[in-house]
This record gives C-alpha cells, sequence and structure tokens, in this order.
C-alpha cells in the first residue's frame, strides 16, 4: 500500500508541475501568443508550425485548442485553419514527451530552488511568473524520479501482475484504459511520460504501454471536448474536429504497433525512448498525412454542430464565457470581450428596430425590442461576474487595463440598453397608443439621428475590439457634431411650433425628450473612445476631467 500511494503522489506532483507550467506561461505570453496564432493562418502549414511551437511552451493542447477555438468564434480564422494548428498541437506536446525522457533529474533541485526565489521575492511580476514556470518544470522532472523509484517495488505484487495479464491480451482495453487515465489526469504529456517511466521499470511490457500510448492521445482529444462541452458552438466544432482527427488516427495504426515492436524497437537503446519516439512518430504521421483532410473534417463537423441561427433563443444567453478558460487570465480576458460584443451586438439588434417602432407605430415588435432589454442587463451581470472570477494578481498591465476596459464597456451597453427601452415606453404610450405621428420633418430629424447613432455604435464596437486611437478620436469628434445636431434639430422644432404644425403640437414633448435621449444614449458610446485614448496619452485634460466624471456616474 505505501508503494502504491508514493506512485499516486508521484503521478498527483507530475500533473500538477504540467498545470503549473501551462498556467505559468499563459500567464507570461498569453498575449503574444494568441497574437503569434493570429499572424500564422496564411496557410494550413504555417498553422500547423504555429501549434507546433505555441503547444511546445504551454504543455497543453487543450490551452492551444482554447486559444485556436476563440479565434473562430470572432471570425477572425476558419475552422480549417484551426484544425491544421491542433495538427501541429499535438506534435508539439509529442516533442516535450522527448524532451522530458531524457535524464534531466539533476535539473530538478536547480530549477525548484530558482523558481521559488523568484516567485516569492517577485510573486507578482513578470519575474515571478517565470519563477512559477520553471517550479513546475521542476517538480515534473521530480515526479518522473519519484515514478521510477515507486514503480520497481510494485514488480512483485500478485494484484499489479493480474492487471497487466489482463491488459496484455486485449488492444482495446490498453487504448480505453489509456484514455481514461489521460481525462483523469487532465494531462495527456504527464500519462504519456508516465507509461514511458513504467515501461523503462519493466512495470508494463512494451507492447501495453505502445496501446497505452495510442488510448492517451485519444484522451487528449476526449478531454478537450469534455472541457468545452458548455461552450460556445465554434469551440466545440474545434475540439470536435481534433476528437475526429485522434480518433482516426488511432484506429489506423493500432493494428501496426506489432510492426513498431518487430522494426523500431531493436534500434532504440531503452523502453523510454520506443514509447516516446512510437508516441511522437504517431504524431507526426497522423498530422502530416491528415492535414489535407482539414476542409473536409471542418465541414463534416459543421453538419454534427452547426451554428444556432440568428434571432434563436440561444444567441440570447452568454455564449462565450467559457468557465475552463479562468485558469488562463488572458484567455479568459479574451473569451469576456468576446461576449462584450455579443452584448453591443443585442443593443445594435434593439437599436436598429427603434426606429421601425418610431416610424411605423409597430407595437408587437417595441415589446419584442424592451424584452431584449433583459438579455442585455443578463449578460452584463454574467460578464461583470465572470470577470470576478479572473485573478487580477495573475494580469500583466496590458490585461488588467483590458479588464478595465470591459467593465467599462460593458456598463455603457447596459445603460443604453435601459435608454432605449425608456424611448420604447414612451413611444407605446405617448404616440402609438394615441395614434399621434411626428411631422414630416420632424421624422427626417429623428431618421438622421437615428442613422448617425447606429454608426457610431458600431465604430465604438470597433474601437473596443482593436483599440484603434485614430477611430477613438473620430468618435469623440462625432459626439460633438452629433451635440450640434441635437441641438439644431430641437431649434426647427419650435419653428413648427411656431408655425403651428398640428402634428408636431401634438408630439412636443415626446420629440424634444426623444432628442434628448438620442443624445443620451450617444454620450454612452463615445464614452468607449476615452479608456482607449487616455491609455495612449491622446486625451486634452479637459476630455481627461469629462472622462473621469462618466466613470464616477457609472459606478
Amino acid at each position: 500500500m505505501k508503494h502504491l500511494l508514493n506512485l499516486l503522489a508521484a503521478v498527483a506532483l507530475l500533473v500538477w508541475g504540467t498545470h503549473m507550467v501551462r498556467t505559468g506561461v499563459l500567464r507570461v505570453f498569453g498575449a503574444n501568443l494568441r497574437s503569434l496564432l493570429a499572424r500564422s493562418m496564411g496557410n494550413r502549414f504555417s498553422a500547423a508550425l504555429s501549434g507546433i511551437g505555441v503547444t511546445a511552451l504551454v504543455q497543453s493542447s487543450t490551452a492551444t485548442s482554447l486559444m485556436t477555438s476563440s479565434f473562430v468564434g470572432q471570425g477572425l480564422i476558419t475552422l480549417p485553419a484551426a484544425l491544421a494548428v491542433m495538427r501541429g498541437a499535438d506534435i508539439g506536446t509529442a516533442l516535450m514527451s522527448m524532451l522530458f525522457s531524457v535524464d534531466l533529474s539533476w535539473l530538478s533541485p536547480l530549477l525548484i530552488f530558482s523558481g521559488v526565489v523568484l516567485f516569492i521575492s517577485r510573486q507578482a511580476t513578470t519575474a515571478g511568473r517565470v519563477g512559477r514556470v520553471l517550479i513546475g518544470l521542476g517538480l515534473m522532472l521530480l515526479a518522473l524520479q519519484m515514478v521510477v523509484e515507486a514503480t520497481e517495488p510494485l514488480l512483485s505484487s500478485p494484484a499489479m501482475k493480474a492487471v497487466l495479464t489482463s491488459l496484455n491480451s486485449d488492444l482495446l482495453l490498453e487504448i480505453t484504459v489509456g484514455a481514461l487515465l489521460a481525462v483523469l489526469a487532465y494531462s495527456s504529456l504527464a500519462i504519456v511520460l508516465l507509461i514511458a517511466a513504467m515501461a523503462s521499470s519493466s512495470v508494463v511490457p512494451l507492447d501495453v504501454a505502445l496501446g497505452l500510448v495510442l488510448g492517451a492521445n485519444l484522451g487528449s482529444g476526449l478531454l478537450a471536448v469534455l472541457t468545452t462541452a458548455k461552450s460556445a458552438v465554434p469551440v466545440r466544432q474545434v475540439t470536435l474536429g481534433n476528437l475526429m482527427f485522434k480518433a482516426l488516427g488511432v484506429a489506423l495504426v493500432a493494428p501496426f504497433i506489432g510492426l513498431w515492436l518487430q522494426h523500431a524497437r531493436p534500434l532504440l537503446p531503452d523502453a523510454t525512448q520506443s514509447v516516446v519516439l512510437f508516441h511522437l512518430a504517431f504524431n507526426i504521421v497522423i498530422s502530416l498525412g491528415f492535414i489535407g483532410l482539414t476542409h473536409w473534417v471542418a465541414r463534416f463537423t459543421e453538419r454534427l454542430l452547426p451554428l444556432p441561427k440568428a434571432g434563436s433563443s440561444t444567441l440570447q444567453r452568454p455564449r462565450h464565457l467559457d468557465p475552463s478558460a479562468l485558469s488562463t487570465p488572458s484567455l479568459a480576458i479574451s473569451c469576456a470581450a468576446r461576449e462584450a460584443l455579443h452584448q453591443a451586438d443585442v443593443v445594435e439588434t434593439m437599436m436598429v428596430g427603434m426606429l421601425t417602432v418610431i416610424r411605423d407605430n409597430d407595437l408587437q415588435l417595441a415589446e419584442e425590442l424592451r424584452k431584449m432589454d433583459d438579455t442585455v442587463d443578463e449578460l452584463y451581470s454574467a460578464i461583470k461576474y465572470y470577470l470576478t472570477k479572473i485573478s487580477r494578481e495573475a494580469l500583466g498591465e496590458v490585461e488588467a487595463r483590458r479588464w478595465a476596459d470591459i467593465i467599462s464597456f460593458t456598463i455603457n451597453m447596459e445603460h443604453i440598453g435601459d435608454s432605449i427601452e425608456r424611448i420604447l415606453i414612451d413611444i407605446e404610450d405617448k404616440k402609438i397608443r394615441k395614434g399621434r405621428s411626428f411631422s414630416e420633418a420632424g421624422m427626417a430629424e429623428i431618421a438622421e439621428l437615428h442613422t448617425r447613432l447606429v454608426a457610431n455604435l458600431r465604430l465604438g464596437m470597433g474601437v473596443f475590439l482593436n483599440g484603434n486611437v485614430r477611430d477613438a478620436q473620430k468618435l469623440l469628434q462625432e459626439k460633438a457634431r452629433f451635440r450640434d445636431l441635437e441641438r439644431a434639430y430641437a431649434d426647427t422644432h419650435l419653428a413648427r411650433l411656431s408655425g403651428n404644425t398640428l402634428p408636431s403640437i401634438e408630439t412636443s414633448s415626446l420629440h424634444i425628450d426623444l432628442l434628448s435621449d438620442l443624445k443620451r444614449i450617444n454620450s454612452h458610446i463615445c464614452s468607449i473612445a476615452y479608456p482607449i485614448l487616455e491609455s495612449a496619452g491622446a486625451l486634452a485634460p479637459s476630455r481627461l476631467r469629462e472622462s473621469r466624471a462618466a466613470q464616477l456616474e457609472e459606478m
């Protein structure tokens, strides 16, 4: 029992070390890695190469899958390109297993000591996060040494011999056990290293070890699917397509394990090298062989998991707030930003429909649009709650600023939704139910302001997405123009009143209130520009004071 507990402790330490390395690298280089992936989507081969590099750093194809699927959800890359990245990601994990299979136990104390010093002394800095990575690497090397030491006494155990006998007789059982171990350990890399260590100690025969390795590869794909089960459809499409590739690869390679043992085994020095090289060869052959099938698999995956139709109820719920991304702050920030844009899309739908209600007295549409404000409020609450679960200490300066920008953006969208709802209620009570209409000139003025309002909202969404300083400045310029137009149209309305224009007299109060409400909505839209300009140092002192006042007003 003691030896079994030592083995379980070593496995747990291996898994934890892998987790520390993955989260540490993503916290230090998360934004840069996402940029690397985004820039390498010119063709399938460059995408695969980027997948190799990123996954070799983060030591997790699941993390790479989450980053890649976020681009698919934003429409920045296609599903076939994402699947090409995952082909490279599998090779990246295999390369890391090769590295860790080398006896580097002498390096473990140095890595742990250096990492602890950096982590404790400079915890909240980049150096502290690098220290976390070093600790994780040291723990992985230490754990592999512990696995070898703990497995040797188990060789004489009757129970172990019975288990090995059952495995040795059934390849399908070996694959199943390997897949389950990868899912339970949350890391195929850790399991492959464990299998290699056990094979070198003769705990498992080499043919059994190779079957377990195939299962671990299949388990990594299954793990990604399970992790993203509640995520948006684009995320699930990437992980499902990746699982299909892995399942097909395992099915094709499994019958040829005997050939590997016959031809490759005599050329290799030990069982460890045989296991990790088999793992690497499997992923290289499958990735290169299947990279031409990415378009076919993507089309098949899209049939199995079609995107929800526009206007369906699924679109009105949070789609991008992936709980699994919370352990990686840079990914979580990206998820929150995408959800904020989803909230803005709902607001845009309300804003576009508002003019139809004003012009056509469409009571049914007004009621539907007012219900959408509940969606805007729910998305605001969901985003805010999601952001509170992101560790602020793990965020870099840029990501912390992005965190604040998302909060500010969602607050403004929530205020705009409330304003539109109030406008619709006034239109229903003061215009539709009383059978009144705006004058032709008045309606044209409202339509002009509405057109500018929609254009400014779309510009504001672009500013929020890309942080372009020039567009932010343009947005503030539009604020001044909109204010001038609102004053001018209020004066022309008063002129029509003095001319005894009947529609203007009947809707005077509503008309003036509507102009004021549209100006208020535009102010909320233009507030999106303040954080961008402030961070770039391009905000005038008067604007800076205005920005601070707006922030206090929102709190």
